[in-house]
């Protein structure tokens, strides 16, 4: 079977992968600060026994809308199952994408790690909780990744490039873990980043699901900002709330674009379906 042609824009993402992964591998090595990493974060208080209280509580956010995804997501596949089985005349074309979905899938349970991984981090933070405080961000990475791309390169592209950055995040935090170079988990966080930048200026591909990625990005950015300043904005509320907490509940609403476009995706469909089967308005209420 002869190998499928690459469209212009596989090739470029294609090339992309490569040269980040290029620079992972043969960069020079980049430690991490040597500071006590337990020390690093303003707020110290506890609540009730728990350590790092609002550090860890503030990770709730990411459980509620990783959770609200996945049941968003359950709810459509339910409905594309029971309409294949029922309404034989909805035409296919018209057929929720599956790569699209399967990516969104990754992602909301990849919040769901994130925020466990965080959590865990935060309880008592050392290098060895750090691993696992990244190993959940690069699930949620690897689906956001792979949607953008469905969104802006092909279908049949986003599955791969979500399975590649996310072990890629995996490698890297386990790298990290083994020697301190944290180069590859920096092009893993910012390279994949500034892809999906350069795919939000990106034209849509047909049958996009129509996900906003300027908001992604804007609360992505807004996330780090609190992040690097923790202790200022510790300080100026009165250390009620710092900058880090604020990345947390910020970082979380990334979600909310897709949980948006995943609705809009199932409204259009089941919209389609009723012009297609005017008797499935019972199945659709």
């Amino acid at each position: 079977m002869p190998l499928p042609t690459l469209s212009r824009r596989e090739r470029g993402l294609l090339f992309t992968f490569a040269l980040l992964a290029l620079v992972a591998l043969f960069g020079p090595a980049l430690p991490a600060a040597d500071v006590a990493i337990a020390s690093v974060f303003a707020d110290d208080r506890s609540w009730h026994g728990l350590p790092n209280a609002m550090d860890v509580l503030s990770n709730l956010p990411f459980v509620l809308v990783g959770f609200w995804g996945l049941y968003r997501l359950n709810r459509i596949d339910r409905a594309h199952q029971e309409a294949l089985a029922q309404f034989p005349l909805a035409p296919p074309a018209n057929d929720p994408p599956d790569n699209t979905l399967d990516c969104a899938w990754l992602f909301f349970a990849g919040l769901v790690a994130t925020a466990a991984g965080s959590a865990f981090f935060h309880l008592m933070p050392d290098g060895a909780r750090l691993a696992a405080d990244r190993a959940g961000m690069a699930v949620a990475f690897a689906g956001l990744i792979g949607i953008a791309v469905c969104e802006r390169v092909s279908q049949r592209a986003g599955w791969p490039a979500a399975w590649f950055v996310l072990m890629a995040g995996l490698l890297s935090a386990e790298v990290f873990q083994e020697s301190g170079n944290v180069l590859p988990w920096a092009i893993v966080q910012f390279g994949g980043m500034a892809l999906v930048l350069t795919l939000a200026l990106a034209a849509p591909m047909r049958g996009a699901v129509g996900l906003k990625l300027g908001w992604v990005i804007c609360f992505y950015a807004l996330a780090k900002a609190f992040e690097l300043a923790d202790h200022a904005i510790y300080e100026a509320t009165q250390q009620v709330v710092s900058g880090h907490t604020l990345k947390h509940l910020t970082a979380s609403l990334a979600g909310l674009p897709v949980l948006a476009a995943l609705r809009k995706l199932d409204m259009n469909w089941r919209a389609t379906l009723l012009r297609h089967n005017p008797d499935a308005a019972a199945m659709t209420a």
